[in-house]
């Protein structure tokens, strides 16, 4: 529990109409949260419910205050601010330090004393784990593999030999860092030929990989993740990637080898990005988009088509199919005119 004084600190937020001292116990959303809970409102699609909330109090902007019926938080950036203030009702992770039985440990492996090694961990040679690490049940770390201080690994977590984490680096279940990339070789009768890939991964400080996402090492030079990225889900980071610092993609985004992608970019949910081109800093590609060339400017792009009623798409789909012919035609006409324009 805690008190819309201490939220409002911690949040950067300024309370209007309400008792610093009043006890919240929970976050709730707008049209569901009781007197004792906290409550925000980020998108203005649910502003409608803004009028007949209980909530002991909301995060807002100020444009809303108007239409707030309790106490009001009130920010320029309302998500930044929930974000800090829901922190102080997450469930802390029970603190632990040591080496779990079941685990194996390879006796060159250099593991700080305040980490922890969970259930049935395996660490191998030369691995150097430092302060305040923490790795959750069944996870391989690979010989010679750095993981910086007070990172976090929750549970079933692959990383591969000569990988390096930075600080604070949180990955969750399922993540293989650093497996081999598609590197292969055609040979003249048509078989592959594996290319051997002799570059690693190495991930920046603050960085968060979601469930289940794999990154590739690097064929010669590493694959790069640099400080604050985020990634979602079921995300595939290919061979020599580098994702540019505090950029955040969502899931099932798939990038080939050799992208790069800049500074503070966002990739929508489902972005295929092809190999070996680049995207400039600040760039937005929106869900499902396909980036088949370089962006060099910031800016919001997109690709596809949204979904629509069956039989419409049908309609669509066949006119699209004649957009060639269409142009052959029309380019036929204007040839036709000018010619005749040109006669007369």
């Amino acid at each position: 529990m805690t008190t819309l004084g201490e939220i409002a600190a911690v949040s950067g937020t300024r309370l209007q109409g309400g008792d610093p001292a009043k006890v919240v116990t929970g976050v709730a959303s707008l049209d569901s949260a009781g007197a004792g809970q906290l409550s925000f409102l980020i998108h203005p699609r649910y502003r409608h419910y803004l009028t007949a909330t209980h909530a002991a109090a909301v995060i807002l902007s100020p444009s809303d205050v108007a239409a707030c019926p309790v106490p009001a938080l009130v920010a320029d950036n309302p998500h930044t601010a929930y974000a800090r203030a829901a922190a102080l009702f997450e469930p802390v992770t029970e603190s632990r330090k040591g080496i779990h039985p079941t685990a194996w440990i390879h006796p060159t492996a250099q593991i700080a004393i305040d980490a922890w090694i969970g259930p049935h961990c395996t660490v191998e040679a030369d691995a150097i784990i430092e302060a305040g690490v923490s790795v959750g049940s069944h996870c391989v770390i690979g010989e010679q593999v750095i993981i910086g201080a007070a990172s976090r690994l929750v549970a079933q977590v692959t990383i591969c030999h000569r990988v390096r984490l930075g600080c604070r680096v949180l990955v969750h279940p399922g993540v293989v860092i650093g497996s081999d990339g598609f590197g292969l070789a055609l040979e003249h009768d048509g078989r592959w030929l594996k290319v051997p890939q002799l570059g690693s991964v190495q991930i920046g400080d603050d960085v968060e990989i979601g469930a289940n996402t794999t990154i590739d090492r690097g064929a010669l030079e590493d694959t790069v993740i640099e400080d604050g990225v985020k990634l979602d889900n079921q995300i595939q980071v290919a061979h020599n990637v580098r994702i540019g610092s505090h950029s955040a993609l969502a899931g099932c985004v798939g990038i080939a080898g050799s992208a790069r992608i800049g500074r503070h970019c966002m990739l929508g949910g489902g972005v295929g990005v092809a190999g070996h081109l680049t995207i400039a800093d600040r760039v937005q590609v929106t869900g499902m988009s396909l980036v088949a060339q370089s962006i060099t400017q910031s800016g919001i792009y997109s690709s596809g088509l949204a979904v629509a009623p069956n039989r419409l798409w049908n309609k669509i789909s066949a006119r699209l199919r004649r957009l060639d012919e269409l142009f052959r035609r029309l380019a036929a006409l204007e040839k036709t005119i000018k010619h005749q324009d040109g006669s007369v």
